[in-house]
């Protein structure tokens, strides 16, 4: 075996952080925000998805970087890299503000889509269901045996994204509308469907994908994986191949769904709704495998959503807490708890609220954004701090992110109003 093999070989068996980053914007959000934008656009939205895919790259590698060379999480670097006390206790505010109502809102549709997913298979009441999730989420996050629980859910997620793509290949998929779609980018006149607004589904598909709390979770996982300045390379490789195969699963659920879906005048509002989009390729099983990929991707996010502000807070307030800490576990009990309240008080429209939900995570990202882009071009970084090119693309992801923010607001607080009402 030539030393290239070797090489490559070597690279993918470091790969870990990057896919534990893929494994969590892979959740019920994406599920449901790619299939509502399929079901309704067609192929129009691809080009955010395909923007938030690089956006990610970019900035999570950052957060990895981060990581590697300070051996530090990213709510550590922040706190250290902002000097004037002024300043600092702005950045801390804005980033718990952030990180909870963020992760509250991310957390809201995990359960929800966890809900989604049992209720595909029988008809059951929301409540109990909120009930189950919630009991079993603070069990396995309780214990901390949460780990082998979620490799076995992210198993099932990476399985259900291999099937969208097998059954997007099968498809009557049109290819050249696929590469417009992706490439060109546009918002259809919403006047021309039924669907909700596709500025609101322009910016769930970022918020999906680009989420703010996997790059807390990114710096830190990647700060234990990785040891050596050395292995940066292979943080980079991890990251490229990972969140790049996340995103081709994510443009897999939206081109099934534009495929089987769009002209349909079928309403995505369920999961049983959703397994059209794989009905030509398991017919009959497809309502099962989108059931049971809704249960496994909201459970999985439920445990690391509430695991990453605890961790992000933890940073960044300075506490050095552990993971039986009690200020550890009041963090993400609060935001389980927040979830799950959140979810039976709004869970009357699950679809409309996961996109709010993806929606607010768009909002959100600029600041975090920017957070990264000042701990990475920190001096003690030496040649690992960022070059021109990695500026120049953060920065214009930032301002691109935040006219996105800015256009999805008054649609956002619309959609917010439409589930309080």
């Amino acid at each position: 075996m030539n030393m290239a093999a070797n090489t490559l070989i070597q690279k993918l068996k470091n790969v870990g952080p990057g896919a534990l980053v893929a494994a969590g914007f892979i959740g019920p959000g994406t599920v449901t925000t790619c299939t509502v934008s399929g079901a309704s656009y067609g192929y129009t939205l691809l080009w955010a998805l395909l923007f938030a895919t690089i956006a990610t790259i970019l900035f999570q590698e950052m957060a990895a970087r981060i990581g590697i060379i300070t051996q530090q999480g990213l709510g550590e670097n922040i706190r250290q890299r902002i000097t004037q006390p002024a300043l600092r206790m702005l950045a801390i505010v804005v980033v718990i503000l952030a990180i909870f109502v963020g992760n509250i809102a991310y957390e809201t549709g995990n359960v929800t889509g966890s809900v989604m997913g049992l209720q595909a298979f029988a008809d059951i009441p929301s409540m109990p269901a909120i009930i189950v999730i919630a009991l079993l989420g603070f069990v396995f996050l309780w214990i901390g045996s949460y780990k082998l629980v979620e490799g076995i859910l992210t198993a099932i997620v990476v399985f259900m994204g291999v099937v969208f793509f097998v059954t997007a290949l099968a498809s009557p998929v049109n290819w050249g509308e696929v590469v417009h779609g992706m490439f060109v980018p546009a918002l259809p006149d919403s006047s021309l469907t039924k669907g909700v607004s596709p500025v609101l589904i322009a910016a769930g598909l970022v918020g999906t994908t680009v989420v703010p709390y996997n790059l807390f979770l990114h710096a830190s996982g990647a700060s234990e994986r990785f040891k050596d300045p050395s292995q940066v390379a292979d943080a980079r490789f991890d990251a490229v191949l990972s969140i790049g195969l996340g995103g081709v699963i994510s443009m897999a659920i939206l081109v099934c769904a534009a495929a089987n879906i769009h002209g349909s005048g079928i309403a995505v509002t369920n999961g049983k709704d959703m397994a059209a989009a794989l009905s030509p390729l398991l017919g009959g099983w497809a309502t099962c495998m989108v059931g049971l990929g809704l249960l496994a991707a909201g459970f999985s996010s439920v445990i690391t959503a509430s695991l990453s502000a605890a961790y992000a807070v933890n940073g960044v307030l300075g506490w050095n807490a552990k993971l039986k800490d009690v200020k550890f576990k009041l963090i993400w009990l609060i935001v389980l708890a927040s979830g799950c309240i959140m979810a039976v008080m709004l869970g009357k429209s699950p679809t409309q609220l996961i996109l709010t939900a993806q929606a607010a995570n768009a909002l959100l990202l600029p600041v975090m954004a920017f957070f990264v882009l000042v701990c990475a071009n920190a001096a003690d970084l030496g040649s690992f701090r960022n070059h021109v090119f990695s500026n120049i693309a953060g920065v214009v992801i930032i301002f691109i992110t935040l006219f996105i923010a800015y256009k999805n607001l008054s649609a956002f607080v619309a959609s917010v109003m439409k589930l309080i009402s």
